[in-house]
């Protein structure tokens, strides 16, 4: 190539290295196998080396009618749970050539303005967790290839699901503080539309109810702070001696706000009250004493995500199966007195 000339181009690699542009195409595009030689394609892969050559991936793009871009919706980023599915799919998906736009749903519920024109026009796919799932209908992100992740499998606007297997999250969870011998039990459940939380209430009701005489009241409060702390005064003033000895968080936000409902009704943490979470957040351990609670692995989440949106668009089966998930106990449960 002449000095001062610019980037070099396909021809460039294809006089360098002898063979047809058409051939550097089909090296360089992975499709040479059965119409190129091994030695013309490594002949080819050296030539574009030595160059530096570097294909030209908008014009690409716009040949093969794809943008290589993904979008992922997600309620209000009020969490790191959520960042960390964003770190996940986009660490797998930089591996393929894709880039992810974030999307996260205005408070988290309800319609979302369209973020493009035309998502359709603009995206190769959706990843969306399920608690998004009205932003998702209204960017029209539901007729595009979609994986939803948190989501029923029966029910999931026929597209393939990604799940944590958060039933096995509450058992583990039911079954320490059975095991610690609480019977008398306070849900602290999210006021959240979302097929997760309803999956929480049913696995905790069905292994609390399998054992004979266990109690369990439900007390429900917004994803927040402050929400949680004024159901759990709501739900515990005046309870006596039938208090629950026992609060189950659907997720750590909640359990902190429980902390402070219980302090301020003048209950310690374990030793009046056990209480447990799910999500470990950053927050569970930040609190005293120590959240024991589910840890669920965000961006191990956000992978196997974005593994099964690229095995949708590439028209394969994703991986079946839910993740797993792990207790962590701490300092917050403890035999009731």
């Amino acid at each position: 190539m002449a000095r001062g000339s610019t980037r070099p181009t396909s021809r460039d690699v294809a006089q360098a290295a002898g063979v047809s542009q058409a051939a550097v195409s089909l090296v360089l595009g992975g499709k040479w196998r059965g119409r190129v030689s091994e030695p013309t394609a490594e002949r080819v892969r050296r030539a574009a080396r030595e160059l530096g050559y570097r294909p030209n991936l908008a014009a690409r793009n716009l040949r093969l009618g794809r943008t290589r871009t993904v979008l992922l919706v997600v309620p209000a980023l009020t969490t790191e749970f959520f960042a960390g599915v964003y770190t996940g799919a986009a660490r797998v998906a930089a591996e393929h050539g894709f880039g992810v736009v974030l999307y996260p749903s205005p408070e988290g519920i309800g319609p979302a303005r369209d973020p493009f024109a035309s998502a359709q026009a603009a995206l190769d796919g959706v990843l969306a967790s399920s608690m998004a799932a009205d932003a998702l209908t209204a960017i029209r992100g539901d007729q595009l290839p979609l994986v939803m992740l948190d989501s029923d499998p029966a029910g999931s606007l026929g597209a393939a699901t990604v799940n944590l297997d958060i039933a096995d999250g509450v058992r583990q969870v039911a079954a320490h503080l059975l095991g610690l011998g609480h019977r008398r039990f306070l849900h602290l459940a999210a006021d959240v539309p979302s097929w997760t939380f309803r999956v929480r209430a049913r696995e905790l009701a069905a292994r609390l109810g399998a054992v004979p005489g266990t109690e369990l009241r439900t007390a429900r409060a917004p994803l927040s702070i402050e929400g949680a702390l004024a159901a759990t005064e709501a739900a515990l003033a005046g309870a006596g001696a039938a208090r629950p000895t026992a609060v189950v968080c659907d997720d750590d936000k909640l359990a902190a706000g429980a902390y402070k409902a219980l302090r301020r009704l003048g209950l310690r943490v374990p030793d009046d009250v056990s209480v447990t979470g799910l999500d470990d957040l950053a927050l569970a351990t930040a609190i005293d004493p120590e959240l024991t609670t589910v840890r669920l692995d965000a961006e191990l989440f956000g992978e196997r995500g974005m593994r099964a949106l690229l095995a949708v668009l590439e028209g394969r089966a994703p991986e079946a199966g839910d993740i797993p998930v792990d207790l962590v106990v701490r300092g917050s449960t403890a035999p009731p007195r």
